[in-house]
């Protein structure tokens, strides 16, 4: 089965770029598109997350690991600009020190964006509709209502971050639907609330919110990143563990450069894995969004040209029973659209 949505390059809208700090202004090139959102993590050090995209602009920053508001975090994790082949950065503290090894994930949406008026609540939205990514950015009421996310096809995956204030990053994902949230900034297992997303999933136009202030505080700024799956470059789904290192295949329709997997049933930390840490099987260079902590290698799987494959028997990440969710983006699809399939690692 061949592809025909233009993602046969999911460089051009998703990539992992590695560099080492040097606590002066650097260039970082080779992210091979101008991106809009930056999310960077220091490998070597117990530092933050640093969340950074083109709708809030260069020189606001968010942190995935914590509550905290996009005030919170100063010059210490902004960055100068987005160029056309990465981006910029000065001597920030956090994501630029001599001596530290990043590790930096870019993606493309459209810019600063655009007015969306298709919801009850007003958005800006810098939308890529072929990729199926989005920022949306919007100002809360406190009240149900509804926002357009401008990807023209439902979200499989949504996270939020209230700016003014000190609130979980919510998080919907598909594979639980409109009544659950699991939150990125922590190990909770999922909630089951309307006050999130209004016990409703996403539309091909539309995301609801409940009146929680992680999704919707009244007269707050409100950021939100929208993923919608597209076949060859996203995937967004559930597994059950096997207990086994023999363990639980997941077939993506892609080769993964990037995964993050989540325990929905207890109390488990999210774990990411790329393409460009571990470059050949097995990978087991993880970190974690909600954690500051250094890069670890507690866990192992195996980024095949279809999916990914457990290779430990641990009950985070493939549990005997226990359910996952995950999100990945392709480093090639399986086949491309002029029906080439993709190589083994």
């Amino acid at each position: 089965m061949s592809y025909t949505n233009g993602l046969d390059k999911p460089s051009e809208y998703f990539n992992t770029k590695l560099y080492s700090g040097n606590s002066s202004t650097q260039s970082i090139t080779g992210v091979g598109f101008q991106p809009d959102l930056v999310w960077i993590k220091s490998r070597t050090g117990a530092v933050d997350h640093d969340w950074v995209d083109s709708v809030r602009g260069v020189n606001k920053a968010i942190a995935s690991n914590t509550t905290s508001t996009e005030g919170s975090f100063g010059t210490n994790y902004t960055i100068d600009s987005f160029d056309s082949d990465g981006f910029t950065l000065h001597n920030a503290l956090y994501n630029n020190a001599s001596g530290s090894n990043y590790a930096s994930w870019s993606w493309l949406a459209s810019g600063t964006g655009v007015s969306n008026t298709q919801g009850s609540i007003a958005s800006t939205v810098s939308a890529n509709t072929t990729s199926g990514f989005s920022i949306v950015s919007y100002t809360g009421t406190g009240a149900t209502a509804t926002v357009g996310h401008g990807l023209g096809v439902a979200p499989s995956m949504i996270i939020f971050k209230n700016r003014d204030a000190v609130q979980n990053w919510v998080t919907y994902h598909s594979s639980l639907g409109g009544t659950k949230a699991v939150f990125l900034d922590n190990t909770d297992a999922q909630a089951t609330s309307s006050s999130y997303f209004n016990n409703t999933s996403p539309t091909s136009s539309l995301f609801y919110i409940g009146a929680s202030g992680d999704s919707n505080g009244n007269g707050h700024n409100m950021i939100a990143y929208c993923f919608a799956e597209k076949k060859g470059f996203s995937k967004f789904g559930s597994y059950t563990g096997n207990g086994s290192t023999d363990g639980t295949m997941i077939v993506t329709g892609m080769k993964p450069a990037f995964v993050m997997i989540k325990r929905t049933n207890a109390s488990v930390n999210w774990y990411m894995f790329d393409n460009k840490r571990n470059t050949f099987n097995e990978v087991d260079k993880q970190l974690s969004p909600n954690l500051s902590n250094a890069e670890a290698t507690d866990f192992d799987i195996d980024f095949l040209s279809n999916g990914f494959k457990l290779r430990i028997a641990d009950s985070f990440v493939n549990g005997s029973g226990d359910p996952y969710i995950f999100m990945a983006f392709a480093e090639s699809p399986f086949t491309t659209s002029t029906g080439i399939p993709t190589t083994a690692r």
